[in-house]
């Protein structure tokens, strides 16, 4: 969501804004007569803080007269926020996002999308939506990541303006004796927010010491000042000048140059500086991404369009909503805040994580940034299950040859690194007559980790492979009812099952016997998800898939185990908030 700190042009906007405009293939600059017949139907999303800009031009060019080969060109832009079109487009291709939940019913996918980054075109297409592939992709506009505090703030706790500041420098305020009130907009949810949270975690992990723990500490910092939406964050930002409320109220936060801007345009008591800290975060881009299975007709159009917004002219209405054009240059009555870098200047070297030595984004490094901040601020109940059959002591030659049973269980205790103690965790391991005849072993109970972790980090270190097979369908059949029989409510009560196999139980429950049970069971007054990852190539993912598929949940398969760790955090963090 973003700002609401804005002018009557963004008010007038909120609506959908029709207007008919028109061109040549050739450029709106060969415009042919202000004659047309026909009409083409292009619908437009843009972001709030862009949709204004977009508007004018297109109505300016009906003014202007503009035709497209003799054929009239109807136009809607609406404001939309990013995260409400990201949500509809992963609902109709497939795909889940971390922390974006479900479309709202009235959401409909646009011909044409300018989201506020590529970040949210890259995290559809790596978590589901393969077949997304959207046409042009161009950034139409910039509007860089910094870091904004309350001007006697940055003053005196970080020598702004004078003093050249990094992430690291941050990073001690924000983790000092006496803290910084940091916040963030929901990363998950916000671009500028993740933004920020890949820079402030890159700069922990550099750190020295025990990077995770940094980044984990990091993590609940911010997690602490977090609000679902940007303008209930800017409204934490002090409203009186005197000391008490100053320091009270909120002292930083990573948000984008347009909002500081934007903010400081309503004469707070106290103006928010804006820090361009090193090295420099990936800024919002604007992409002007044309949608898979728009009509050839409709295609020809968006591309007249986006010709319009590459111009000098757009370049200026950019600057009248407090944006710079996508060289980082600014258009005619930019006012760029104190310290900000020269246009198309000042830009770090070095890119931050998440953003590619050429500039490209990095979906691991951004999928990492999203799982671990969803597993650090959330709470949750989870009954953890290891796959201990003979076929996990099946070497991997791209760990060092470690076992797969080695390669997991590295993974699941790097992962309980990132829960905090108000997360409730057991342990089992499963083959096939591991306890007499009976397929699992309970090797920790469930219980809060703030006295179960060291019991918990000891378990992990017996996990050794037996020699049986593998005995899926009754351990993942006890395991649901074990974490249902104790269901806590406003939590996320989940079973997490590693498995390298198929089932390979002659004396246990059938497939049918196992699906008809977990329907039986199934209580939407008290749900337990299931994940499932499967590892290596002898799994069978249409098995795993029709357990989740009654559960709810997810199976997630990869044949390379070094990807465990990954996959792992990806799972957790994909589970849906908890029912209350």
């Amino acid at each position: 969501m973003r700002s609401s700190f804005r002018g009557a042009g963004a008010a007038a906007v909120a609506t959908a804004l029709a207007v008919v405009v028109a061109g040549s293939w050739f450029g709106y600059q060969q415009l042919a007569g202000p004659s047309c017949s026909g009409e083409i139907q292009l619908s437009v999303a843009a972001t709030p803080e862009l949709a204004p800009a977009v508007a004018d031009a297109a109505s300016q060019w009906v003014k202007d007269g503009a035709a497209v080969g003799g054929t009239c060109i109807a136009v809607t832009v609406t404001s939309s926020d990013s995260v409400e079109v990201a949500a509809a487009v992963a609902s109709k291709h497939g795909a889940t996002l971390a922390g974006v939940g479900q479309a709202s019913g009235t959401a409909v996918t646009p011909d044409v999308w300018i989201p506020d980054s590529s970040t949210w075109l890259l995290r559809l297409k790596n978590n589901g939506a393969t077949a997304f592939a959207p046409g042009n992709g161009a950034s139409i506009a910039r509007s860089p990541i910094v870091v904004a505090m309350p001007e006697p703030v940055a003053a005196s706790r970080l020598g702004w303006p004078d003093k050249k500041l990094s992430w690291t420098d941050l990073l001690r305020a924000v983790s000092s004796d006496k803290p910084l009130r940091a916040g963030i907009v929901e990363p998950t949810r916000d671009a500028a927010g993740l933004s920020g949270l890949l820079s402030l975690t890159a700069a922990a992990s550099a750190s020295g010491g025990d990077a995770q723990q940094a980044t984990t500490g990091a993590l609940r910092a911010l997690a602490t000042g977090r609000s679902a939406l940007r303008q209930d964050l800017l409204a934490r930002f002090p409203r009186s000048n005197d000391p008490a409320s100053i320091a009270s109220a909120l002292s930083a936060a990573a948000l984008s140059e347009e909002d500081v801007m934007a903010y400081n345009n309503t004469k707070p008591p106290i103006p928010l500086a804006a820090l361009y800290l090193e090295p420099s975060p990936m800024p919002l881009d604007y992409p002007y991404a044309v949608l898979p299975g728009v009509e050839p007709s409709k295609a020809s159009a968006a591309r007249v369009l986006y010709e319009l917004l590459t111009t000098q002219g757009f370049k200026n209405r950019l600057a009248a909503q407090s944006l710079r054009a996508p060289d980082g240059n600014w258009g005619e009555g930019f006012r760029a805040p104190q310290g900000a870098p020269s246009p198309a200047g000042g830009q770090s070297t070095v890119p931050p994580a998440g953003v590619g030595a050429a500039g490209g984004l990095d979906p691991v490094a951004i999928d990492r940034a999203v799982s671990g901040w969803s597993i650090a601020t959330q709470s949750g109940r989870m009954l953890c299950v290891i796959d201990v059959s003979g076929s996990m002591k099946t070497e991997v030659p791209s760990a060092n040859n470690a076992s797969r049973a080695q390669v997991t269980v590295a993974a699941a205790s790097r992962g309980l690194n990132l829960f905090d103690d108000s997360w409730s965790i057991g342990l089992w391991t499963f083959s096939t007559n591991l306890v007499g005849s009976r397929d699992w072993r309970e090797i920790v109970p469930i219980n809060p980790l703030s006295s179960n972790r060291s019991r918990l980090e000891q378990g992990l270190g017996f996990v050794r492979p037996s020699d049986g097979n593998t005995g899926l369908y009754d351990t993942m059949l006890e395991a649901y009812k074990t974490v249902q029989r104790d269901w806590e409510p406003g939590r996320v009560n989940s079973v997490v099952l590693f498995t390298d196999g198929k089932n390979e139980d002659d004396n246990g429950i059938s497939q049918t016997k196992l699906l008809s049970e977990l329907k039986a069971l199934a209580d939407p007054e008290r749900p337990v998800q299931v994940v499932i990852i499967g590892i290596g190539n002898e799994v069978s993912k249409a098995e795993l898939q029709s357990i989740t598929s009654v559960t709810g949940g997810g199976t997630f398969v990869t044949e390379d185990p070094t990807k465990i760790g990954d996959i792992f955090l990806k799972a957790i963090a994909l589970r849906p908030n908890a029912p209350r």
